[in-house]
């Protein structure tokens, strides 16, 4: 006897959207279990006995996994689309017949580690707002803060939406006018990083991901991305879990 599996699970499992946007998908009408429109998102089918369709489009649930690294350069925006007709992410993904999205975002300017994947159910985990992994950082910044100031960074600060969990900073290097930093973030606020150092003088000139829980960017070159070792995936995973107990 099959499992009956709820609708967006096997949507993201598919690698057709993330969980929330298949969510929106079947709240608008846009998905068909056998002929029939869905739109209760309680709605649970068994994957081996059902037509799913999505926006007219059968659906495979059982593609297989993909899960990529990618150097994203800066000047290239973390979505499938752009409507303001800017270059994307995906548009440096060849030779992947699986249709795979971004896990998360870097902002317009920021460089460096950035997952793709098929497997919904990991990328939810990963950016899940309760189970963030940490991510790590190198950031050149304007100026040389002083140990007091990367002290209240440290120890969080507040923004607009309230206060910041406490960070790690180590410093890397002092350069003739400015410093180079490695910071370690526990949480997704947007424009994080950039803000924080907004707040205390010491605007960011160049920022770049180069850790994701215990996926490193390594010397994977700007533009360039690969599979990630089937060990990483196991790490990965493990990572997640452990965060959730």
């Amino acid at each position: 006897m099959n499992q009956k599996i709820r609708l967006q699970k096997i949507i993201a499992q598919a690698g057709i959207a993330s969980r929330r946007e298949a969510e929106r998908l079947i709240a608008e009408g846009q998905v068909t279990v056998n002929g029939k429109r869905v739109i209760d998102l309680g709605t649970k089918v068994d994957p081996e006995d059902s037509h799913i369709k999505v926006k007219g489009k059968l659906i495979r649930p059982e593609t297989r996994k993909v899960y990529l690294a990618l150097n994203k350069p800066d000047g290239f925006v973390t979505t499938m689309k752009d409507p303001e007709g800017r270059p994307t992410v995906i548009s440096l993904i060849h030779r992947i017949k699986e249709r795979v999205t971004p896990v998360g975002r870097l902002d317009f300017h920021t460089e460096g580690l950035l997952l793709l994947t098929n497997d919904g159910d990991l990328a939810h985990a990963i950016t899940h707002p309760a189970r963030h992994l940490p991510k790590v950082y190198r950031i050149k910044v304007k100026g040389k803060p002083s140990p007091e100031k990367l002290q209240k960074l440290r120890r969080g600060i507040r923004l607009e939406e309230g206060r910041t969990a406490p960070a790690e900073i180590k410093k890397i290097r002092n350069l003739p006018a400015n410093a180079i930093l490695e910071v370690t973030l526990h949480e997704g606020k947007n424009r994080q990083i950039r803000r924080m150092f907004e707040k205390i003088g010491h605007p960011v000139l160049k920022l770049t991901r180069t850790r994701i829980g215990p996926i490193h960017l390594g010397a994977l070159a700007p533009g360039k991305f690969r599979k990630l070792d089937a060990w990483e995936v196991e790490k990965l995973t493990a990572a997640v879990r452990k965060r959730n107990s």
